[in-house]
């Protein structure tokens, strides 16, 4: 017998390595179809939802409408508990079964385009640098976002009576005994 260590052939496929390999790397594009976003069926104008993110989680808020870019339209109303006009993505709501009256508010809702921020002035090259008075002034609120809030909110408030209110200003919080899935909302 023979010692000699056994070789083992490997079959030459062209699967196993490419004849050549791109310079440059390829861009996969894909196009994907622009569907709007679903809206859950538990949410309709006039749902109060509890926000579970961001600077206003745990406020209670009114459902208006939802835009164009799939977010949801909410307002506190800002008079209640001081949630202005908003956009909320509805993975971050839950939709209570209280409803509010929202058909004195009409068509006057906003579009998407209405909820972003004018660019402010930037100081450029030396001039940023070397002037110690530079300061950035704080942009203020348009005139007609606080017109538009005002007109939304007596609108919500004149269907609204003291128990509402009083629902719509508290903050929904969970303590260390409640079973959030045994909940009804």
């Amino acid at each position: 017998h023979s010692l000699a260590p056994l070789i083992v052939t490997m079959p030459k496929t062209s699967a196993a390595r490419p004849k050549f390999y791109p310079t440059d790397k390829v861009k996969n594009t894909r196009n994907f179809a622009k569907n709007p976003t679903k809206l859950r069926e538990s949410i309709t104008p006039g749902t109060v939802l509890i926000v579970l993110a961001g600077r206003f989680r745990g406020k209670r808020v009114v459902f208006l409408n939802q835009l164009e870019s799939g977010l949801l339209m909410v307002t506190g109303p800002y008079k209640v508990n001081g949630v202005p006009l908003r956009r909320v993505n509805q993975r971050y709501v839950i939709a209570t079964s209280t409803k509010v009256d929202v058909s004195g508010i009409g068509a006057a809702l906003p579009k998407d385009d209405f909820f972003t921020k004018p660019k402010a002035a930037k100081a450029k090259g030396e001039k940023k640098f070397f002037t110690a008075d530079y300061e950035v002034e704080p942009l203020a609120l348009p005139a007609d976002r606080k017109d538009l809030q005002k007109q939304v909110d007596n609108a919500i408030l004149g269907t609204l009576d003291g128990d509402m209110k009083a629902y719509l200003g508290s903050k929904f919080s969970l303590s260390k005994a409640d079973k959030p899935h045994l909940m009804k909302f």
